[in-house]
């Protein structure tokens, strides 16, 4: 291993030298003998280069842009931004006087009012993680994600989406476990397919482990905001339905996933040749005319509906105006930008508001090379939100988490309103406990009747 004692990790480096050497390439301007000139990689300054190798470098160099795939459209899933409507610098909410805070909190419970607050309870479980469930080998932390995906999967199983002749798209796909488990459900069922969208490259995936030759895996390396099914080669050949799938998908995640399956996969269906930058530019109110007409269109023999999505929620404090899908709802409340970048900060509230989960936070992020799966999206919360917009003296604990719980519910049932209004029947639904997973809010939509084609 290289001799080189890395003071930021507090241990030696790891790679390997070249035979004869004492440091890898990294750290071998610390040989005597080497004359040899290292400087910071201009695509990429973490690492360094040889200076009389650069432009070789440069040419393999894992930071240099690639080529885009055929389905990489720019934005394609980005929504329409108005820049006027978006907010010039964003005010700590801890700077707000206690009028500004008690306004913003009436606004809150005013545009509240007739929403379901205490939604239904769906924790379903599936036989095909029976067997490990009741595996002792299995950790907590291992078996509070099977718990939760076992629900998810007994909620596709009641909504009929556990079939054949279906192409499962797992959104933040990660090392792939929920489309591993849809897989094993489907163990008998034929023509079946799954795209995992995952913009980072993952490590220890499992979705290359399968060995059955009727589910073909595929990934797609691309952010969701610029992804357009309709172009995935794997898509334009089988035509298949599209069951769109994700666990603890991050806040604008949910809203570009949602948009990718419900406006660009239709639009791409039925104008192939009208460019993406068009229908963006378009008024709201012309965008959802087309969204509609293309919806009622929908039983053309080369366009399927989506035939459903059940994706689970997740940090709603990453949540943005530009992508977000429910922008008609809030604006009906009497919202808008404003008001929303207050309540996605809030969001975190119900969350990061106890001590306990501060707790966790820390010890959660001592293991630097932590590989098992844990609850990261949980973890996210206490730097960044709880620093500079905590209340300390003006709101309790449990107020700030029932808050932080009815901001979430507003900006969920947006989305419940954005899917309600192109022709689907969406729900919302505690899937797990929240012993198990805080983040245990599942969104499920399957098409109105009227878009299911005939057989």
């Amino acid at each position: 291993r290289c001799a080189y004692f890395v003071e930021r990790k507090k241990r030696f480096c790891k790679m390997i030298p070249a035979p004869g050497r004492r440091f890898c390439g990294e750290h071998g301007q610390q040989e005597e003998e080497n004359d040899r000139k290292r400087i910071p990689c201009p695509l990429d300054p973490k690492h360094t280069v040889y200076e009389d190798q650069l432009q070789k470098h440069l040419k393999k160099c894992n930071s240099r842009e690639k080529p885009k795939p055929v389905y990489f459209v720019q934005d394609i899933n980005a929504g329409f931004k108005d820049v006027a409507e978006i907010p010039e610098k964003q005010v700590p909410i801890s700077s707000l006087s206690r009028e500004e805070l008690e306004d913003l909190i009436m606004k809150l419970k005013k545009a509240s009012n007739g929403l379901e607050l205490h939604l239904k309870e769906q924790i379903l479980s599936h036989q095909a993680l029976q067997e490990a469930l009741n595996d002792p080998k299995n950790g907590e932390s291992a078996f509070k994600h099977l718990k939760q995906q076992a629900s998810i999967l007994g909620n596709m199983e009641k909504l009929h989406l556990l079939g054949p002749g279906r192409c499962f798209v797992e959104f933040g796909a990660g090392r792939g476990k929920l489309s591993h488990w849809v897989d094993v459900a489907l163990q008998n069922v034929e023509n079946v397919q799954f795209l995992l969208v995952e913009r980072a490259t993952t490590r220890f995936k499992v979705d290359g482990k399968h060995k059955r030759r009727d589910s073909i895996f595929e990934r797609l390396q691309v952010d969701i905001q610029h992804l357009c099914l309709k172009k995935v080669p794997i898509l334009e050949k089988k035509k298949l339905p599209v069951v769109g799938i994700g666990k603890h998908l991050c806040g604008a995640a949910t809203d570009l996933a949602l948009r990718c399956l419900v406006e660009s996969y239709t639009t791409c269906c039925d104008g192939e040749h009208e460019e993406p930058a068009l229908k963006r530019s378009r008024t709201d109110k012309t965008e959802v005319a087309s969204i509609n007409a293309a919806d009622n269109e929908g039983t053309k023999e080369d366009c399927k509906p989506v035939a459903g999505i059940v994706i689970a929620l997740c940090c709603h404090h990453k949540c943005d105006w530009t992508h977000y899908v429910g922008k008609d709802f809030f604006k009906s409340v009497g919202l808008g930008p404003v008001e929303f970048n207050y309540f996605q900060r809030m969001s975190s509230w119900a969350t990061c508001g106890m001590q306990e989960t501060t707790t966790k936070v820390s010890t959660s992020e001592e293991s630097e090379d932590q590989t098992n799966d844990t609850e990261e999206h949980e973890q996210t919360f206490s730097k960044t939100e709880s620093g500079s917009d905590t209340v300390q003296g003006i709101l309790t604990v449990e107020e700030r988490k029932e808050i932080g719980c009815l901001c979430k519910l507003l900006i969920d049932h947006g989305r419940v309103e954005y899917l309600q209004q192109r022709g689907y029947k969406a729900a919302l639904q505690y899937y797990t406990e929240s012993a198990v997973s805080l983040e245990n809010v599942l969104l499920t939509a399957v098409p109105s009747p009227s878009l299911i084609p005939e057989p």
